[in-house]
């Protein structure tokens, strides 16, 4: 779909009517105008439209109120796609998802740091193509490309300011997809776009507040309060990865010592594990390792520990108790009604989850802060794929939503 097209589809009454039309359908015309309070006739006359387009489709009849039974109006979900792209600071996965989440196509690209401004770029542009190329007879039905970034992002115009990991400054994501491309594109950091795909598609629909933490080569949250995503004044709201735990601590990516990242990332579990099995210890894992400190990943330790390896246990352990201070303290600040965690780390499940939630009973202050709903996302490897998805959704079914 044109960006001509998909301007069209989200004038404001539009999207109105198609947000109520997603959240209560099958809905009748004139349960949306009551709902709404437009006019019966504008309602048929704009549904008549979304009908022509293909977003809306009628679907059975419903019961009768004392006349005629009406006609029942649905979001044709599978008719159009986006595409939602994870850039994260080791790969960059595209995704084609149709508009209630359904993943028609992936692709991964990995990425290393050192990568320059122009081969990222490159990088998304040819993901971009090569998902197009492989689903042709649907290129006609995308109606954007949304883009979850890893660090900074400036989600106005676009831009990554800043992405630690891999070194890149000030990249202008939405003018070059948008120079390549006939789609809509919006950008957003990582971590508030997974918040936003929680809301859309895991199981935090209709929660007051939710708070989506990723955990993976970074650490990153995104905060969604009243059903809007929260970007602070400078859209620097969630780095909470870079919030200090020791001031004494390693070097961080982002130039500071004693992140939080520097001890609870993906990274940082790897680091200590492969120290572990250099010093003799952790016999389990090196054996799953071959003995090569080199070959330990976040996966290896948490099938070690699993195994038995105590070393394995207790590292996951620390970390799950780095990430509970970390949430504690945002809880104190925020509190939110949930708390979702995701990313690569979280893939180790009560083995991660249980220790963070001894710590924040530990440490909060109130027995409401201690009874704070934490759970790891559902959505599990797709959740910032699908956040990216999520964007254009918002876009087009919620404006107002987009950005607070």
């Amino acid at each position: 779909m044109q960006r001509g097209s998909f301007q069209w589809m989200k004038t404001l009454n539009k999207s109105i009517i198609l947000n109520k039309i997603r959240t209560s359908g099958p809905i009748s015309r004139a349960q949306i105008a009551k709902d709404i309070q437009l006019t019966p006739p504008t309602v048929s006359s704009i549904v008549k439209e979304l009908i022509q387009q293909g977003i809306v489709r009628e679907s059975a009849q419903g019961t009768s109120q004392g006349g005629r039974k009406p006609t029942m109006l649905i979001i044709n979900s599978t008719e159009f796609y986006v595409i939602g792209i994870d850039a994260g600071p080791r790969t960059v996965k595209f995704v084609l998802a149709d508009l209630s989440g359904g993943i028609k196509d992936e692709q991964i690209t990995p990425v290393n740091r050192g990568i320059t401004t122009q081969q990222f770029i490159h990088t998304l542009n040819e993901g971009v193509q090569r998902l197009i190329s492989a689903q042709k007879p649907l290129a006609d039905k995308i109606v954007g490309i949304g883009v979850a970034m890893h660090g900074v992002v400036k989600v106005e115009e676009g831009i990554s300011e800043f992405a630690p990991n891999l070194d890149l400054h000030d990249v202008a994501i939405k003018r070059e997809l948008e120079k390549v491309f006939d789609y809509e594109v919006k950008v957003e950091n990582d971590a508030r776009a997974m918040a936003l795909g929680e809301a859309w598609f895991g199981s935090s629909s209709g929660v007051k507040s939710m708070l989506a933490l990723n955990i993976g080569s970074g650490i990153g949250a995104g905060l969604m309060i009243d059903g809007k995503l929260f970007h602070g004044e400078y859209d620097l709201a969630g780095e909470i990865g870079h919030m200090t735990l020791d001031l004494h601590g390693e070097r961080c990516t982002c130039g500071n010592k004693g992140c939080l990242q520097t001890v609870a990332s993906g990274p940082a579990l790897e680091k200590r594990a492969r120290r572990l099995v250099k010093e003799g210890k952790a016999a389990g894992l090196a054996s799953l390792a071959g003995g090569k400190p080199e070959q330990i990943t976040g996966e290896l330790i948490y099938q070690a520990a699993v195994q038995g390896d105590e070393d394995s246990k207790s590292i996951l352990e620390e970390t799950g108790t780095y990430i509970g201070i970390g949430l504690t303290n945002l809880i104190h600040i925020i509190n939110p009604s949930k708390i979702v965690i995701g990313g690569g780390v979280s893939n180790a499940g009560d083995m991660i989850l249980l220790p963070i939630k001894h710590t924040i009973e530990e440490r909060a202050l109130t027995a409401e802060a201690k009874q704070t709903e934490i759970a790891i996302s559902p959505l599990k490897e797709n959740a910032t794929a699908l956040g990216a998805v999520a964007l254009m959704l918002t876009e087009l079914f919620d404006p107002m939503a987009a950005n607070v």
